[in-house]
């Protein structure tokens, strides 16, 4: 009871002996160092690896992109050299651990941490006043991370330059999208926009359950919950998808669906396989045509007609400014909502 008595006169004295905001900084340091320097070596580590693995991707790449004559068996070689290049970062899905990172072991134990032991109601009595020590806290983190994020999705966006650019030139393997799940969101836009959102969750889990680990679990389901939702049902929905029934949408256009009809009707695809088996001698691609261009000509000529739903490449930025947008929205949000709980607790 005493505590709290001290805590209410020097709440409403603060503003009579505030402290400087740069003490605060360096309390926020001292206090949050263990978990900074963690980040800090890891994302150094990261970003070390990636730009070696950029480099010999670049190199890679550009051996494949100037050698000449194009069909010879030497650049062929060079080409399924580059294809082959990139091992486990290729697909981004391991570098989805960042904004993870943070949000578990940085933001969900900040003001948890406090909470759980007690030390928060001593915070309070140091003359700087309960919602300025969350803000400086929560706001200060906030910039390191995001800013700290924001770096490596530049370093991510230089190394996937050359898998762009190989779909471009169709001279990869796969069809790689611009908003291909897994590396949409690892751009320097959307990278610091997830990083500042989960770092938000994990601060706001932390005041909400005031204890470390269950806050750190609340954080990674609440941020999985956010991801798979965006990615699987919100992104697509930013603006309204393109149909075309034009042959030569590819990546690195974001196709959503493809859909073959006939008089209006959608025909399923063991359907259309019955009818390719009839075409026989017609299917065998002459010219030089590619078989599956053989095919989709046959299947036209016989009255069907090939629906694809698309986002074109140029809506790439638009998407990332939106995503981007709301995230900042949704985490200023969290924030705010965290500092007014701790103005409001009084135990």
């Amino acid at each position: 009871m005493a505590t709290l008595t001290v805590v209410n006169e020097v709440q409403e004295n603060e503003s009579l002996h505030p402290l400087p905001w740069r003490r605060m900084v360096w309390v926020t340091w001292r206090q949050h160092r263990a978990a900074l320097v963690g980040v800090a070596a890891f994302l150094g580590v990261l970003a070390i690896y990636v730009w070696l693995a950029g480099l010999h991707l670049h190199q890679v790449y550009g051996a494949a992109i100037a050698c000449h004559p194009v069909g010879s068996a030497a650049c062929r070689g060079l080409v399924n050299s580059f294809n082959g290049t990139g091992g486990f970062i290729s697909n981004g899905l391991a570098l989805q651990v960042v904004p993870v990172l943070v949000g578990a072991f940085v933001g969900a134990p900040m003001l948890a941490r406090e909470m759980e032991n007690g030390t928060f109601r001593y915070a309070w009595t140091q003359g700087f006043g309960r919602w300025r020590w969350a803000f400086a806290k929560v706001v200060g983190l906030a910039g390191v991370v995001t800013a700290a994020s924001a770096a490596i999705g530049v370093l991510f966006t230089w190394y996937y330059q050359p898998y762009y650019a190989a779909v471009n030139d169709r001279m990869s393997l796969t069809d790689l999208s611009l908003f291909a799940p897994g590396l949409f969101d690892l751009r320097e836009v959307t990278l610091a926009a997830w990083t500042l959102v989960a770092f938000a969750i994990g601060a706001l889990a932390g005041m909400l359950i005031r204890r470390v680990v269950p806050a750190i679990i609340a954080t990674l389901a609440a941020y999985a919950g956010l991801a798979f939702a965006a990615g699987g049902y919100l992104r697509e929905h930013y603006v309204a998808p393109i149909v075309t029934t034009r042959l030569d949408v590819f990546a690195p256009a974001w196709i959503l669906s493809r859909e073959w009809t006939k008089a209006g009707r959608s025909v399923s695809q063991s359907f259309l396989s019955q009818v390719l088996q009839g075409g026989g001698a017609n299917l065998a691609g002459k010219g030089g045509v590619p078989q599956a261009i053989a095919s989709w000509r046959y299947l036209v000529q016989h009255g069907y007609t090939q629906w694809t739903t698309y986002q074109p490449t140029n809506r790439f930025w638009p998407f990332q400014v939106i995503e981007g947008s709301w995230l900042l929205v949704l985490s200023v949000l969290l924030m705010t909502v965290t500092v007014w709980l701790v103005r409001r607790r009084l135990d």
